[in-house]
């Protein structure tokens, strides 16, 4: 919806939407969205003249997010507006860079790939997929028709650098790797949160507006939040506890806390009982890792882990939630693991205030069955050629990327498209990776800026601004704290040009040997929405004749329509469609989460399978853990609320202020160190050294420092004006691409052993 305000610059939006409209003056028009960089999926009201937006406020009619807003949120404008934004295709000859028009920019696209498959064969290609790939309208639904038609070997994405040790549990405990039960905390009496800080990410495979406030909520009802954290975060201060621990360790503290519940009783899987399979042998996998056992190595004393058991199994509604700190360790899938164990030994599962799944009004595309795991899934079935590392879910961990696009031999890279991804500076052992895609005789870039990653590529395919197309999150309401949802129109279309999804199906069908002139993206369309179709028990055929143009809103409204309040193409005459949303500017909701576990449980069994032989045979690995010493510092990440990954540093606002590029480190350890406050340190590992700022604080605990991530803008060939004023250090030059967590193959960016001097 889109209402007609007269607009005096420097003027509150009260005022504005107060004021007259006078003779002559220039009239601004609201625009209600959604926030579309985060999981907390703000309302946003925005106010816009011509082709600018001077003011972005909070939506207080938003169904969802009721007026919540963080700081990143108010800047789309400015990310529109960016001068450093890329708007045309540009083509690289040596280091110069020209714009073109987009038939030139496809040309050279399929010139280059089709060269690549010509001299070395389809082997020598391959992608990857970067994290707003989940945030974007097109690229979220059409990364799949890409893949489709590419049918590439291998692809990598930041999926091994995030979230894949969680997608390997949930695979085997709930039969699809996507089904990710999330904390029900706007219910919950206790929430134990462990290795994640939503006060800065606003959540993080858990999407419920305004989180901080959440525990104040919680507060309020009797209840207690619990952050077990090596950092004293900013949701550790909002909290009710703080409990450090050493990073890597948290598995070893989850089956301590599952030993207690069975060795004193507290064992109550409540109504899940009968669909839990494993329950015997999770009790004598976690025998041995008693509160005692494990208080060394962990950092944490045996009474404060027995506290944490019986918190859980006492409260009338308790839930832990593991987040990235878990994923990306050296026991990452243990650790992601064991978290949703803990929650069904405590009877806290598929039940209000606990761990829950998500009931999307409109479905995920993620959520479809995969044929390639019809009898369940199995890892390891090839590995990469260098390194040998097993597949897991498809994929090999993005730190091979580097080693196979510089070591010669059969089936050696050659070509690699990125989308929406900036691996230089988000991936493991990221110098490497650096001086490896020079070699490539093929490198194609989706991407909105000319960064770090795609100063190296030869074609860069601007994608539009978040205010150019519409927007629903697709993937994201699978873990949502309820079932709503909120309908973007485009601010400013661009009918004039293609649109991601489209670039997506013709680098595709490039990929799969096809010409531009034999190329008809309406028709490749049209086969994968009635894939879709099908899919859901409709007639392909019928359902087409209800649409007059194809892309992503398409998409969205066959899931809207075949969602759980969906009208179904007539079938339900009062139920949602995409219009129904058009309609309603601030949302629909449909309410709060609900047990569901009986309806989407997938596994071959039909069970939830508690203890999958998989994961359970890495606990000899944990075991020998116990035993090491460890008397170094360690490093671990950490985020900003004003900074998004890589990407958000272009904006001035986010960035200006007090250097938030820092070294934490404890009083102790710098003076053990010689470091100083404000004064440089240099930070090396095995894989490299830099030199950072440090800031002294007893927000870390002892023998533990931090650097953020997604920093280290300072190289050349870039266009990003003012993240290059701001450039911070890339702490992922620190990180050894070799270290992995073995299940997964999830990167280890917590927990490496480092060594800090004065610079």
């Amino acid at each position: 919806m889109v209402v007609a305000l007269p607009f005096e610059g420097g003027r509150s939006a009260e005022d504005i939407a107060s004021s007259e409209a006078r003779e002559g003056e220039p009239m601004a028009t609201v625009h209600y969205r959604t926030c579309p960089l985060c999981e907390a999926m703000c309302g946003l009201e925005l106010h816009v003249e011509d082709d600018a937006v001077p003011l972005i406020r909070a939506d207080r009619d938003d169904v969802w997010s009721h007026g919540f807003l963080c700081p990143k949120g108010t800047t789309l404008g400015r990310l529109h507006s960016d001068p450093d934004r890329l708007r045309e295709p540009m083509v690289r000859d040596g280091d110069q860079w020209e714009e073109v028009s987009w038939d030139t920019a496809l040309a050279r696209c399929e010139e280059l790939i089709h060269g690549v498959i010509e001299r070395h064969g389809k082997s020598a290609l391959t992608a990857y997929i970067g994290n707003p790939t989940a945030h974007n309208f097109s690229l979220g639904r059409y990364v799949g028709l890409f893949m489709g038609l590419a049918d590439f070997p291998m692809i990598y994405s930041a999926g091994t650098v995030d979230q894949w040790p969680k997608n390997v549990a949930c695979a085997l405990m709930y039969g699809n790797m996507w089904l990710i039960p999330a904390p029900d905390v706007p219910r919950t009496t206790y929430w134990l949160v462990m290795g994640a800080n939503p006060q800065a990410s606003q959540g993080s495979l858990l999407a419920c507006p305004d989180l901080l406030g959440e525990i104040d909520r919680i507060r309020e009802r009797g209840g207690k939040t619990v952050v077990v954290d090596p950092r004293r975060t900013g949701t550790a201060d909002r909290a009710d506890d703080w409990v450090p621990i050493v990073p890597g360790t948290d598995a070893a503290l989850l089956l301590a806390m599952a030993n207690v519940l069975f060795e004193d009783g507290l064992v109550d899987l409540g109504d899940v009982a009968d669909l839990v399979v494993g329950v015997e042998a999770v009790r004598s996998a976690c025998a041995e890792f008693t509160p005692e056992a494990v208080a060394q190595t962990c950092g944490t004393d045996a009474a404060t882990i027995r506290r944490l058991a019986h918190e859980v199994a006492a409260a009338p509604a308790a839930v832990v939630y593991g987040r990235i700190g878990l994923c990306n360790q050296e026991f990452g899938t243990l650790a992601s693991w064991m978290i949703d164990v803990v929650n069904i030994l405590s009877g806290n599962f598929d039940r209000p205030g606990g761990m829950m799944f998500g009931k999307p009004i409109a479905w995920s595309l993620s959520s479809l069955p995969n044929p390639q795991w019809a009898d369940g899934y199995q890892f390891g079935r090839w590995r990469s050629r260098v390194r040998g590392a097993p597949e897991v879910l498809g994929q090999v961990p993005v730190s091979c990327l580097a080693e196979e696009i510089a070591t010669p031999g059969e089936g050696q890279l050659h070509g690699l498209i990125t989308i929406a991804g900036n691996p230089v500076i988000s991936s493991p052992d990221a110098g490497r990776l650096d001086a490896a895609l020079p070699l490539l005789e093929c490198m194609i870039s989706l991407d909105n800026y000319l960064n770090e990653t795609t100063r190296h590529a030869h074609v860069i395919l601007p994608g539009l601004s978040a205010l150019e197309q519409p927007h629903y999150d697709e993937l994201i309401w699978s873990w949502a704290s309820r079932s709503a949802g909120n309908f973007s129109p485009a601010v400013f279309p661009r009918p004039d040009r293609p649109h991601e999804w489209e670039l997506l199906a013709r680098l595709g069908a490039y990929c799969a040997g096809m010409r531009a002139r034999d190329i008809d993206v309406a028709a490749l369309d049209d086969g994968f929405f009635s894939a879709l179709v099908e899919a859901k028990g409709l007639d392909p055929a019928a359902v087409l004749a209800h649409y007059d143009a194809g892309g992503p809103e398409r998409l969205l409204d066959l899931t809207i329509r075949t969602g759980p309040w969906g009208d179904r193409y007539g079938e339900n005459p009062d139920g949602l469609t995409l219009e129904s949303f058009r309609e309603a500017p601030h949302g629909i909701d449909r309410g709060p989460m609900e047990p569901c576990a009986r309806e989407v449980v997938c596994t071959p069994s039909g069970k939830i399978e508690l203890a999958p032989e998989y994961i359970v045979e890495d606990l000899p690995r944990l075991r020998a853990r116990l035993g090491r010493k460890g008397n170094g510092l360690v490093l671990v990440s950490r985020r900003h609320v004003r900074s998004n990954n890589s990407w958000m540093h272009n904006v001035p606002v986010l960035v200006k202020g007090k250097d938030r590029c820092t070294l934490l480190i404890h009083p102790d350890d710098a003076a053990r160190t010689g470091v100083q406050n404000g004064e440089l340190a240099r930070v090396s590992s095995e894989a490299g050294a830099i030199d950072v700022p440090v800031e002294v604080t007893d927000e870390m605990m002892r023998g533990v420092v931090s650097l953020p991530h997604g920093w280290g803008h300072d190289v050349e060939g870039i266009r990003l004006s003012v993240a290059r004023e701001h450039a911070g250090v890339n702490n992922n030059l620190l990180a050894p691409g070799h270290l992995v967590d073995e299940r997964s193959g999830n990167a280890v960016v917590n927990g490496i052993p480092v060594e800090v001097v004065p610079a």
